[in-house]
Parts: structure tokens; C-alpha cells; sequence
């Protein structure tokens, strides 16, 4: 199945286990687009199957996974696919004194460098067949950095340059590239981010144990400041279908009203006001 400037209408999207993903595969099926859904848990993958998803199982720290990930949807695909969604990620919480490099790495693996390595294994099948959309799930940290989130803002900014870079660079081959910032979502991120930092950051021995502490819980009983904001992940749904469907994709779409007011203050704010608004933040969050 076409559609007037995107071609095949077919699409790829990573970490569909729940949340952004799994609304966004539910979304564009209901749209008419057939969805090649991944996840990396056996269980996840057998849920989507259940409902009549093709789902193929990825797991982005994996050049192998990759590999076969991709063969696999050409395969099924007759060697021709209209976009891929890159959503699959985590955020690792802590204080950048507290992350071992192990960690920071780990972060980038997943968030940055697993997903470029899939996008480039899917570039040549865009350049061929004349067309593609690429839309990358990033976030409203990645404008604007946020303190005990700093290596996850890290990721999240890298994602923005190498989109922003990327855009220009496929520009002559009818392929697009769009970011997507969601903001606060009602999703498991906040809680598989509080269990990130239970399980790998040394709280006992860093000098912020006892706020961590209470930080950790905030995310999972829902005491963060931003929640009143949430938004459900249907939301974010329909701005990735428009950057799949639109004659003339944006290249950002922000999602909640955090990731409209992040944007414009990384833009028009001075920094040394952004200083200001993020120790009065820290303060109220850690003490």
C-alpha cells in the first residue's frame, strides 16, 4: 500500500513492549500501515503477536540483533520498507559524579548508537526504492539538560545533532527526518528509570544516598512536579503519524506543554537564567 509522498506504506518501530511504542504500532495499523513492531522480552513479543502484530525481536546493543532484525522485515517485506521509528531507549538517572563509565556507555549504546546502527542498515533500502521517513524519539532533555538526568540529556542531545545532520545529509533522496519531543507521558518510564538507579548507582556511598532515595520513590508513586502534565502515550502516537504522513514533515514536534516551554527556553532564555530555574529545581526535588 502508497501514499502520496511516502511510498511503501510500511514501517519499523524499536521498543513497542509498552507505552509510546506500542501506541504508535496501534495507531498507524489502524491507519492502514503495516507494522513491524520489536521488542526485546519474549513475553513482550508474544503479547504483540497475540493481537496479530508481526513482531520481531531487537535488542539495539546488538549489531547481530540488527542484522537479523532487518532481514528479517525485508524478507516479509518484499526488500522495501516506508519508515522506521526509533523509540526504543531509557533514561539512567544520578548525579554525573555518580555514573561509572560503564553506565554512561551502556546509556548511549541503547539511546544513540544502536539506533544509528539500525537506521544505517535501513538508508540504503530508502535510497533505492526513491523514498523513506525517519522519526526519532528524543526528548524535551534533549534541548534543554536536566541535573541527576545529565548523561540521559547527554544521549538525547547527541540524537538531536546526529538528526539534525542526518536531515541535511538525505536531503537530495526524498528521505525525511523528524524528531519527536514528548515530554512527561504517561508511560513505565519513570518507573523503570527509578529501577535503573536502584540497581546501578552506588547510593550509599554518594553523597546525594538520601535524596536519591526519596527521588526514586517520587517516580514511582507518582510525586514528580511535571505529572500533573502527563499526557497518554496516544498522544505522542498521533505527532509520529503525522511525521509519517505529512507532504512536509516538521522537524521537531513537541507533545506536552513542558517540551513547548523546554524548546522555546532553550532557545530565548540566557543560560544563567535556565542556572537560576534548575538549582530552585534541584532544591525542591533533593533538598
Amino acid at each position: 500500500m502508497k501514499i502520496p509522498g511516502v511510498g511503501n506504506k510500511s514501517v519499523l518501530v524499536t521498543g513497542c513492549s509498552s507505552g509510546i511504542g506500542r501506541a504508535t504500532a496501534e495507531l498507524l495499523r489502524s491507519k492502514g500501515w503495516i507494522v513491524f513492531p520489536t521488542a526485546r522480552k519474549a513475553a513482550d513479543l508474544d503479547a504483540l503477536k497475540r493481537v496479530g502484530f508481526d513482531a520481531i525481536k531487537l535488542d539495539v546493543t546488538s549489531s547481530e540483533s540488527i542484522a537479523v532484525a532487518v532481514d528479517w522485515v525485508m524478507a516479509k517485506n518484499g526488500g522495501e520498507l516506508g519508515a522506521v521509528v526509533n523509540n526504543a531507549g531509557f533514561g539512567m538517572p544520578g548525579a554525573i559524579e555518580d555514573l561509572t563509565r560503564d553506565a554512561m556507555r551502556h546509556q548511549f549504546e541503547v539511546n544513540l548508537f544502536g539506533l544509528q546502527e539500525l537506521t544505517n542498515k535501513l538508508i540504503p533500502v530508502f535510497r533505492k526504492q526513491g523514498y523513506g521517513r525517519i522519526v526519532n524519539i528524543s526528548s524535551v532533555v534533549g534541548r534543554l539538560s536536566l541535573p541527576f538526568m545529565g548523561v540521559y540529556s547527554a544521549s538525547k542531545f547527541a540524537l538531536e545533532a546526529i538528526s539534525d545532520a542526518l536531515r541535511v545529509e538525505l536531503s537530495p533522496n526524498r528521505i525525511s527526518v523528524s524528531l519527536v519531543e514528548p515530554g512527561p507521558i504517561q508511560t513505565r518510564f519513570s518507573t523503570n528509570c527509578a529501577g535503573q538507579g536502584e540497581e546501578k548507582l552506588d547510593t550509599e556511598g554518594s553523597r546525594f544516598g538520601g535524596a536519591y532515595k526519596q527521588y526514586f520513590a517520587k517516580r514511582r508513586d507518582g510525586g514528580m512536579s511535571e505529572d500533573r502534565f502527563r499526557l497518554p502515550p496516544e498522544a505522542v502516537a498521533e505527532k509520529i503519524l503525522h511525521a509519517l504522513e505529512s507532504p512536509r514533515p516538521k522537524v521537531r514536534y513537541c507533545v506536552t506543554l513542558p517540551a513547548y516551554l523546554g524548546s522555546f527556553a532553550a532557545r530565548f532564555v540566557p543560560a544563567a537564567v535556565i542556572d537560576r530555574l534548575m538549582i530552585e529545581y534541584v532544591k525542591k526535588r533533593f533538598g
